[in-house]
């Protein structure tokens, strides 16, 4: 029973974490929303259980924690995501999960600082991150493309093009997220456990992919077009795999919204929410922090009935 709250946690992320991945592809109506809700789900389960694991120990390792604060830990987590929501304010699971664990870390009076300067570093170079590649991306990539003439062959080489790497997103989105669902289970349970239940409960929630959130993500950032839109989900995947490869869980949201501007600007277009950089700012103080007073709140309510 103990497996519950993370695996609702999981299924939340799936939904609003693909959704931010093939965003941007399905509002411009270059891949159909059902046929990128199954990719997304499998190559999501494929990334956890091969590339899942150095992030699951980084999170294990960041609290000391028995079975109880890993319950608290990822409840508070999963209402932080939705009360944000619900709220209008951008949440990440990542900034979730780890401000629980933070809690957790208060309340048992042990916390490793050295993994959670490392994560806050890697909040902050993470949209730049996305930025820095879907900018680089579009430049290189953009010179190839602009020489085939053909109308016909652009735009089945973007379909091919767009499918392919938003699997190779989701993949970096299971292999890097999988940490935030089952990672505070995974000395209970053991890593290969974790990295499978975890992978399994993200890929579920991609099958119910947030279809608002995958309508707005590009045209309330920053104008772009066909070739651009896909660029800008290979930033966001190269950035989020990079950190799957260091062991370090990140916001997938925040990765696409730097790709998205990254893309935009070598394009030439203007941005078009100036207020989604402070929004993102926000992100990274509030998320934790709701999730850290949840878990404290939690502990206190559940001694008290005890």
């Amino acid at each position: 029973m103990y497996i519950l709250p993370a695996i609702l946690f999981g299924v939340f992320l799936g939904s609003n974490d693909s959704a931010n991945i093939f965003g941007p592809s399905v509002e411009m109506g270059i891949l159909r929303y059902r046929l990128i809700t199954v990719v997304s789900a499998i190559s999501i389960f494929f990334g956890a259980i091969f590339g899942g694991k150095s992030g699951i120990e980084t999170i294990s390792s960041f609290s000391n924690m028995n079975i109880y604060f890993a319950v608290l830990s990822t409840i508070s987590a999963v209402l932080t995501m939705v009360i944000l929501s619900k709220l209008g304010i951008p949440s990440s699971s990542s900034q979730a999960i780890v401000g629980g664990i933070l809690g957790a870390g208060i309340l048992n009076n042990y916390v490793n600082i050295g993994i959670l300067f490392k994560l806050l570093v890697a909040w902050v170079l993470t949209p730049i991150g996305g930025m820095f590649f879907g900018f680089l991306m579009y430049k290189v990539l953009s010179v190839p493309f602009n020489k085939i003439r053909s109308i016909q062959l652009r735009e089945k080489l973007i379909v091919l093009f767009t499918l392919v790497i938003g699997a190779y997103a989701s993949f970096s989105l299971g292999a890097n997220n999988v940490a935030n669902v089952t990672g505070v289970f995974a000395k209970k349970m053991g890593i290969d456990t974790a990295v499978f239940i975890g992978g399994l409960s993200i890929s579920v929630g991609a099958l119910f992919s947030n279809k608002r959130v995958m309508y707005t993500i590009s045209k309330r950032i920053i104008e772009l077009d066909y070739f651009s839109s896909a660029i800008s989900v290979l930033g966001q995947a190269i950035t989020v795999w990079l950190y799957s490869l260091v062991g370090i869980p990140v916001s997938v949201s925040q990765a696409i919204v730097g790709a998205v501007i990254g893309a935009g600007f070598a394009k030439g277009s203007k941005l078009v929410n100036k207020r989604i950089i402070v929004k993102i700012a926000l992100t990274w103080i509030v998320t934790p922090t709701f999730s850290a007073f949840f878990t404290i709140l939690l502990y206190y309510i559940t001694n008290f009935f005890d």
